[in-house]
This record gives C-alpha cells, sequence and structure tokens, in this order.
C-alpha cells in the first residue's frame, strides 16, 4: 500500500511573518490529513526556519532545487550535504521551471537526482510536457524520455528510494489542469515502464499529479489508482486549501 503524498512548492514566494502564519495553520490542521504524508518546500532562505517550525509536527520539509556538485565555486548554489544538514526530506529536481528558465538538461536532472540521494535525500523527480509536444502528440516521447536519462543514471532500484511528479507544463499556474483521466493515462504509463523493468519498485513508486491542484479537483484526481499525491503550487500557500487537498486524500 502506498502511503500518499501532498507537498506544497512555495516557489519564490513568502516572507517570515507569512510563513509562521502558514505554517502556524497548517500544523494546527494536521488532524484533518492523517491518512497522507505532507510536505512543504519553502524557498531556501526559509529552511531553517521551517524545519524549526516543523520540528514536532509530522509535516516534512523539502528543498526546491539542489546542485549536482558537493562542493566548490558555484556561486549561488546549495549542495545536498548543506541540505541534509538542515534535516531536509525531500528535494525537488527536474521542476519544469527549472527545465525551462534556467536550461537544465535530463542529464543534469540525472545528476542532481543521483546528488540527492548521495546525501540521504529523497529527491522528487518530476516530468511533463509542454503543450506544443502535448499538441504534437509527443507526450509519451517527451516524459519517458526524461524519465529514461534518470533511469540510465541511477538505476531502477533507486527509485525504490525517490518520488515521481507528472507535472504536465501547460497545466502550472495557467489554471489548466489535466482531467482525472488524462493525468491518470500518463501515471499508469510511468509506473508500466519501471514495471518493465522493476515490478515491486513500481508498484510501491509513489507518483504525485502537479499542474493547478486545487481544493475543487484534487479529491476526482488523486482518486485515480495510479496518482498517489500531489505536488501543490499556488494553492499551498493557502493553509485552508492546502489541507482541504491534503484532507482530500482520505477517500
Amino acid at each position: 500500500m502506498r502511503q500518499p503524498l501532498v507537498v506544497g512548492n512555495w516557489k519564490m514566494h513568502g516572507n517570515a511573518g507569512a510563513i509562521r502564519s502558514l505554517m502556524a495553520e497548517l500544523i494546527e490542521a494536521e488532524d484533518s490529513f492523517s491518512g497522507a504524508e505532507v510536505g512543504v518546500c519553502p524557498p531556501f532562505v526559509f529552511l531553517p526556519m521551517v524545519t524549526e517550525l516543523c520540528a514536532a509536527s509530522s509535516i516534512r520539509v523539502g528543498a526546491q532545487n539542489v546542485s549536482q556538485h558537493d562542493s566548490g565555486a558555484f556561486t549561488g548554489e546549495v549542495s545536498g550535504a548543506m541540505l541534509a544538514e538542515l534535516g531536509v526530506t525531500y528535494v525537488l529536481v527536474g521542476h519544469s521551471e527549472r527545465r525551462d528558465l534556467f536550461a537544465e538538461s535530463n542529464e543534469t536532472v540525472a545528476e542532481k537526482f543521483l546528488a540527492a540521494q548521495a546525501q540521504g535525500l529523497t529527491p522528487i523527480l518530476c516530468v511533463g510536457e509542454t503543450l506544443q509536444q502535448r499538441e504534437r502528440g509527443e507526450t509519451e516521447k517527451t516524459v519517458l524520455a526524461q524519465l529514461n536519462t534518470v533511469l540510465a543514471a541511477a538505476g531502477t532500484v533507486a527509485f525504490a528510494s525517490s518520488v515521481l511528479a507528472y507535472e504536465p507544463v501547460w497545466a502550472i499556474g495557467t489554471g489548466e489542469t489535466a482531467s482525472p483521466e488524462e493525468a491518470q493515462q500518463v501515471h499508469q504509463l510511468l509506473r508500466e515502464h519501471i514495471s518493465s523493468e522493476d515490478s515491486v519498485v513500481a508498484e510501491a513508486q509513489r507518483i504525485l499529479y502537479g499542474g493547478s491542484v486545487k481544493d475543487t479537483n484534487a479529491r476526482a484526481l488523486f482518486s485515480q489508482p495510479d496518482i498517489d499525491g500531489g505536488l501543490v503550487g499556488g494553492a499551498s500557500l493557502e493553509a485552508g486549501q492546502f489541507a482541504a487537498i491534503c484532507a482530500s486524500m482520505e477517500i
């Protein structure tokens, strides 16, 4: 039985006061989403504060990025060892904004996946297609290419200690959402592809959906057999809505 997981990606939003208020509300609402594991990914500068705030709660803390390098002259970068020292559990790798805005290739994403695991962090590997790729019928080709690069670098067994997230780029921050059936189709594709290498790893693999997840559509999405939770963007900045999304896992 895969434990449901809902992770909030705050992106470059928030300040100390707002984050303290948000976390206080989420921690108070913990009982309502006891059926799911919940995590939040704040900006780097707020990681120490959020890990401290979450110390007595069940909420896990994740980072939005990690360097593929262990150390060195890489101004502005943060290593996996640094994140592990802060008590971080998860780290996003391959988010569509990193791929698009910062030109991260599939190979770079694979390196970051390995760097995270080397420090005991659990990578959340994001895959997804753009609107243009979808319209050309290239969804399967795109997501499998992204997945296969990491599989080749890390091996299938490494996915036993990772999370996958399918995030159709055309649905991120647009208000558009893949229908539950559309999302399920890609989730099933990803699971079956891993199963062709290792059925045990595939069955245990948690695959999240990300793309304009809200409290109004979460239950329908999460009811699909291969959708194990959500990677939530804007809605994770509103405590009431995020708590409702997390509670939607109890179906």
